[in-house]
């Protein structure tokens, strides 16, 4: 079998190389750094992403080496004004129903490790020159500063970035643009913040962000350059220090990294051309809020692995790749239009925006987080949880509140939960309540895996329908929502139209 080369081992990269390599699919991952990250920078882990990390077999671990969000504390001038639990926003929806700051570095060597188990190192050094799609195949050249070489790889996944060298050799535009106002990160020790907890402080002059980031104590600082200083040539941590502490009313010790940038909004035209591909932040760029941009990457990579590692195995119609740009990039233009927005309030400086800022919204989620429903919406709309790919052709089919591309809703028992099955990587049928014996001879003829579980209230809370089936695809997704028996010739159908094998295979890496 070809092997896939991966360009760019940031997070996006390492959970692309890791999950084409547990599905057995040989895989060389490159990277013009000279090593992992050294800083934290991206470090917030949503439910989802840790979702796909317990179908790897390893969420557990990543929760116990990060930081648990507490509580965050809303301030308006020199006091709180509300406070906003966030270790149980989503109970009931997600087996993480937190938010989980894990640091970027400390994330990337984690990844590396558990790609070093499978046999799979990185090639750092290594610059991605040139690439040529010949149909079949994709002949690329590459050189580490002393040599330079050239390969032939199945497909070439350029997970590089930004400023993505495989999305430049392609041609693709990347339209969009940058903020005006300049902003500034710090990791800091910090007095004054208890544990856990984040602060995020208004006051008519800016805002300012701290978060946990490191289970040592270390706080992020996130916030907004005032408008005298950011015309000031070599700002450091030093011009901001009085400013931070008097919007968060707290003590900053030693600083351990600053850095300042101006906030990009861009989605590339296209995420493939032939046999290359872009994913993570190669293909979408935008504003911090509400920490998107790394768990938007890692959706991407085990988006398309899932898929790549079927056709080169024979198990899928190569057509089925088309439906990555078709799934992940409607969802990255909503969320750059969504980040967007609540980026510009969060900066805009004019009078009316500086008052809802300070006096009105804090209190106004301060009196939504006393209750279930919007505290379950908070957690949804930021946690992935509820992405959907309903758009695309190749997911059908609704039973119950469930249509097909949505997420398998998590449902936990007594007896344990559905999502346990998820960890053989493979296609799956769920069927909750007692089984239709046309669902079971559909699945049979296939030799398709079928989980059956009992009815709960847990169930028809989750929306399901009773008695109903769902074809579940190697990444946790509904493809076909089965409601009633007449429908089984659907799996049949779908088999078909994309030349699909069902069976569990033997070749996975554990």
């Amino acid at each position: 079998m070809q092997s896939v080369l991966i360009a760019g081992a940031g997070p996006t990269g390492l959970v692309m190389a890791l999950s084409l390599a547990r599905r057995g699919v040989p895989v060389r991952i490159i990277d013009r750094k000279d090593g992992p990250t050294r800083e934290s920078r991206a470090m917030g882990l949503h439910a989802r992403t840790l979702e796909f990390y317990r179908h790897f077999g390893f969420a557990d671990e990543v929760v116990e080496r990060g930081v648990v969000g507490s509580t965050i504390h809303l301030r308006s001038g020199a006091r709180d004004v509300a406070r906003l639990s966030l270790a149980d926003m989503g109970e009931g929806i997600s087996p993480y129903p937190f938010m989980l700051a894990f640091a970027q570095d400390e994330h990337e060597r984690f990844l590396l490790a558990r790609l070093d188990e499978l046999g799979v190192g990185v090639d750092w050094d290594t610059t991605l020159t040139g690439l040529t799609d010949r149909g079949d195949a994709v002949e690329v050249t590459m050189t580490d500063g002393a040599s330079t070489e050239r390969a032939t790889y199945a497909y070439v996944l350029g997970c590089d970035g930004g400023h993505s060298r495989v999305r430049e050799l392609l041609r693709i535009g990347f339209p969009g643009g940058a903020s005006e106002g300049l902003f500034y990160v710090a990791d800091a020790a910090v007095t004054g913040a208890e544990g856990r907890d984040s602060y995020l402080g208004f006051r008519e002059e800016g805002l300012a962000l701290t978060i946990p980031v490191r289970a040592s104590g270390t706080q992020r600082l996130i916030g907004v350059v005032p408008a005298g200083l950011s015309r000031k040539e070599d700002i450091g941590f030093e011009d901001l220090r009085s400013h931070i502490e008097h919007l968060l009313g707290i003590y900053i010790g030693d600083v351990n990294w600053f850095s300042t940038y101006h906030v990009q909004h861009r989605v590339a035209e296209r995420f493939r051309s032939g046999r290359v591909f872009i994913a993570g932040d190669a293909g979408h760029i935008h504003s911090p809020a509400g920490g998107q941009g790394m768990n938007t990457g890692i959706g991407d990579a085990v988006n398309l692995s899932w898929k790549i590692a079927e056709v080169l195995h024979g198990r899928a119609e190569p057509s089925l790749l088309d439906t990555y740009e078709a799934e992940r990039i409607p969802f990255a233009r909503s969320l750059i239009a969504t980040t967007d927005r609540v980026f510009q309030f969060l900066v805009d400086d004019g009078k009316a925006a500086q008052i809802a800022r300070v006096h009105l919204l804090p209190r106004i989620v301060g009196t939504l987080a006393r209750f279930p429903a919007p505290r379950r919406k908070m957690f949804t709309t930021v946690s992935q949880v509820k992405i959907s790919y309903r758009g695309c052709d190749f997911n059908r089919g609704n039973a119950g509140a469930i249509r097909g591309g949505d997420r398998l809703p998590w449902i936990s028992t007594a007896e344990g939960d559905n999502f346990a099955p998820l960890r053989s990587l493979a296609w799956q049928l769920h069927i909750y309540g007692e089984s239709r014996p046309e669902f079971i001879s559909a699945a049979e003829q296939f030799d398709l895996p079928v989980h059956q579980f009992p009815w709960s209230e847990s169930a028809r809370d989750a929306g399901v329908r009773q008695g109903a089936a769902y074809l579940v695809r190697p990444d946790g997704y509904v493809a076909l929502a089965l409601e009633n028996a007449g429908e089984a010739d659907e799996l049949s159908a779908l088999v078909q139209r994309w030349r699909l094998r069902l069976d569990e295979p033997q070749r996975r890496q554990n």
